[in-house]
């Protein structure tokens, strides 16, 4: 066989996909969890026995298209194996003359990526630097934009102490895992970068009013007191506007006002607008601060901010404005593989996003792949803090824009433009955003439509989200995700939010686990999507649990202290997808049902609010208790028609296991579950930066066991007739709890191996 030009082909498909991808996409099959593949020797002999093991071309495309090639295909692996075999779509004895030739080729491989990485640059910022110097630690660059323009992949900005007043824009991204861009804030350091500049040329009007005149210059082309906030789905205030600006008293958010003669006789604010279907009165958590507010005049030249300071000097406090759009974010999209690491973010002035338009946030991705976005502390964003969701030319505000068609229709077709532009695992997605803090921020904590697909979010605290009410829309939460396809979302700590966690559209395969959710308005919002998703081993300590609008989810032992509201949606047919695809496998409407409970604990007693809303399982009566029993009500309706017989049948549910406490109701077909109405005191403490949980285990409980669940036992959905299991395809067994310890079969039902009877003081965070 002639393989002379299979070096060059080697570098250019190999070290781009295979190399690039190893530590991470070759787990299965190179290595064993528990052993880093970090020496040549060992990636090339582990590489040479992927392509030496017999395996039948099925096999290899099957393999390839999981894990090694989604991009470019079977061709380059099964290149290398023909250098190994006679016939490589058989299984036939490698040869050993041509592995070793093989193996010369890949040392040369290797060889050349160890020599790029030692020519990676460390570019060095400070503000006590020049941007006309090197950017080395002698000479560092005063600008991380600076530093942004020359990278290039392989290479990391190392940011120094202090507060950086700019919009990082990334020039470049990274080629692979191996070869990112990483921006990072120097070990032990503090490093600020804010959207907002100081002002102290403030005069005063009256008693605590001031103003300061500002030249628009200072805003560029964006001038956040002009941009008025509105969208798709923007409801409330609806007869006047409010505007992405923002004042800050010594880090204070201010609220704005519709005139200058409400800056001059404040009102405090006590509540807000809230969605109709809650039908309850949701609260600011601060109301004292609603008086803090500032109004805005933008002329040709100048623009004029008043502001109420409440008997402060604003010269002599850190008084600061909103001026950016952005903290840290691309203009460009496609900027892939980029780390941020590191540093404190805040105060952007970006706008509302919906699903149905570009979605910036004060730190986000613009539609590229393979971020990761660790150990930040993000607030003060006027709209969203990250995004990894759509951009521009998918649709951006068509049905607000234009009346023509509903936001529904739109979004509907961003769906399919967005396939068309290369929407796919290969292209878009797979971000890491674990172990940040994210709070005080007007629409969402983390957001993104279809620009989250094969993303982590996991580690992260996120709070005080929407809770000043300044304004109210469709798109609030503090993670919100349309087509959040085998996304992953646990052990967050999420507190303090209008709504926790909301899963709008094609959730297929998303799983929420192991999440601490407490003192939200409401917890999980899962709507208009037909599964599978999981949701298992959190707790959910809210009085207000789930809007559960979808069906196809598994919910496995998790703790639900609070309500649930179902609903079918009939008037909304959403997309489902192949398996661990973006590709749309159909569309249809939400029947509501086909769940799965096993093994919740239930406690009764809180509050409902609405006609739908109830406390454990008894929402489901009526329902059939499995598919087969479903599939005979159907048969029964056959004189209906075909669309109309299965309208008339409710969707199975799945439900056995549970317990249920302090009175809550079970469905009437569960057949194993314990009842009591012993109320448990469940409750949520914080002592010493570590967060608690307060739960009072009775005996009997203790004794009802419950079974260790893996994906089998779940069947699949009846919609899009996939499984529950992990996005490589692999089954899930549920035996491990909240804080990793192992289940057994003395277990009980909820997110805890191990209770004792009596009070348990449980560490959930820190």
């Amino acid at each position: 066989m002639n393989y002379g030009n299979l070096e060059d082909n080697l570098v250019g498909d190999l070290v781009g996909d295979l190399v690039g991808n190893l530590e991470d996409n070759l787990v299965g099959d190179l290595r064993s969890a528990s052993t880093q593949v970090s020496t040549q020797d060992e990636r090339i002999a582990s590489l040479l026995k992927f392509c030496s093991e017999p395996r039948t071309r099925n096999d290899m495309q099957r393999h390839c298209n999981q894990r090694i090639f989604p991009k470019k295909g079977v061709k380059p692996i099964i290149e290398l194996r023909s250098a190994c075999y006679d016939h490589p779509g058989q299984a036939k004895q490698p040869q050993p003359k041509i592995c070793a030739d093989i193996s010369i080729i890949l040392n040369n491989i290797f060889s050349k990526k160890k020599e790029e990485q030692l020519m990676n640059t460390n570019f060095h910022v400070s503000v006590n630097g020049s941007d006309s110097n090197t950017g080395t630690a002698q000479n560092p660059f005063r600008t991380i934009s600076k530093a942004a323009g020359v990278a290039k992949p392989g290479d990391t900005i190392t940011v120094h102490a202090g507060t950086y007043r700019e919009w990082v824009k990334p020039a470049l991204g990274g080629t692979s895992n191996v070869s990112r861009i990483t921006y990072e804030a120097a070990e032990g350091e503090k490093v600020i970068i804010k959207g907002s500049e100081q002002v102290k040329n403030w005069e005063l009007l009256t008693s605590s009013v001031w103003k300061a005149v500002l030249p628009n210059t200072m805003f560029g082309s964006y001038n956040p007191y002009a941009e008025e906030l509105t969208g798709d789905w923007f409801v409330y205030p609806s007869d006047w506007k409010l505007h992405a600006g923002d004042v800050y008293l010594n880090g204070k958010s201010f609220y704005e006002a519709r005139t200058l003669d409400d800056v001059k006789n404040p009102v405090k604010r006590t509540e807000g607008e809230n969605p109709p279907w809650t039908k309850r009165t949701e609260l600011l958590l601060n109301p004292e601060d609603s008086v803090y507010q500032w109004y805005a005049e933008v002329g040709e030249e100048f623009t004029t901010i008043y502001a109420n300071f409440h008997g402060k000097n604003p010269n002599e406090e850190l008084t600061e404005v909103n001026v950016r759009k952005c903290c840290f974010y691309p203009e460009k999209t496609g900027r892939n593989f980029i780390t941020v690491r590191g540093f404190e973010m805040a105060h952007a002035a970006s706008n509302w996003a919906p699903p149905t338009a570009d979605q910036p946030g004060l730190l986000g991705a613009n539609w590229s792949r393979g971020w990761i976005i660790e150990n930040n502390i993000i607030h003060d964003a006027k709209c969203s803090a990250i995004s990894i969701g759509k951009e521009e030319s998918t649709g951006h505000n068509d049905s607000e824009n234009t009346l023509r068609k509903p936001g529904y229709q739109f979004q509907m077709e961003a769906v399919f433009k967005a396939r068309k532009i290369g929407w796919s695992k290969e292209k878009i997605g797979s971000h890491i955003i674990r172990n940040n803090t994210i709070y005080d921020c007007g629409q969402n904590g983390i957001v993104g439509h279809m620009g989250c697909v094969f993303s982590e979010i996991y580690g992260n605290q996120i709070y005080n989200i929407a809770v000043k009410h300044e304004y109210f829309g469709y798109e609030i939460a503090g993670i919100k995700l349309h087509a959040a396809i085998d996304v992953q979302i646990y052990g967050n700590n999420i507190h303090n939010t209008t709504l926790g966690v909301w899963l709008d559209w094609q959730a297929q395969g998303t799983r929420v686990s192991k999440n601490l959710f407490y003192a939200n308005d409401r917890d999980l919002f899962v709507e208009v999507t037909h599964g599978p998703h999981l949701v298992d081993g959190n707790i959910f300590a809210s009085e207000y649990n789930f809007d559960n609008i979808a069906q196809g989810g598994a919910f496995i032992n998790n703790l639900c202290c609070g309500t649930m509201r179902r609903e079918p949606v009939l008037n909304r047919a959403t997309p489902y997808h192949f398996p661990h695809s973006t590709e749309v496998a159909g569309t249809t409407f939400v029947y509501g049902g086909d769940d799965r409970w096993y093994n919740n604990i239930f406690v009764g007693g809180a509050k409902t609010y609405t006609e739908q809303s109830t406390s454990g399982t008894e929402s489901y009566n009526g329902s059939p208790a499995n598919l087969d029993e479903y599939i005979e009500r159907v048969k029964e309706n056959n004189r209906y028609g075909d669309l109309n017989r299965f309208e008339r049948v409710a969707d199975p549910a799945y439900i056995n296991g549970n317990v249920y406490l302090n009175g809550a109701p079970a469905a009437e077909h569960e057949k194993n579950n314990f009842k009591s109405v012993k109320n448990p005191g469940v409750s949520i403490i914080t002592e010493d930066n570590a967060t608690y949980i307060l739960f009072e285990a009775e005996k009997a409980m203790l004794n009802f066991n419950s079974a260790i669940l893996e994906s089998a036992d779940l069947g699949t959905t009846r919609i899009s007739e996939a499984a529950y299991e992990n996005p490589d395809g692999k089954s899930i067994i549920f035996d491990t709890d909240f804080n990793g310890a192992k289940r057994d079969g003395n277990s009980p039902a909820g997110p805890f191996a191990k209770l004792t009877e009596g009070v348990n003081k449980i560490k959930v965070w820190g």
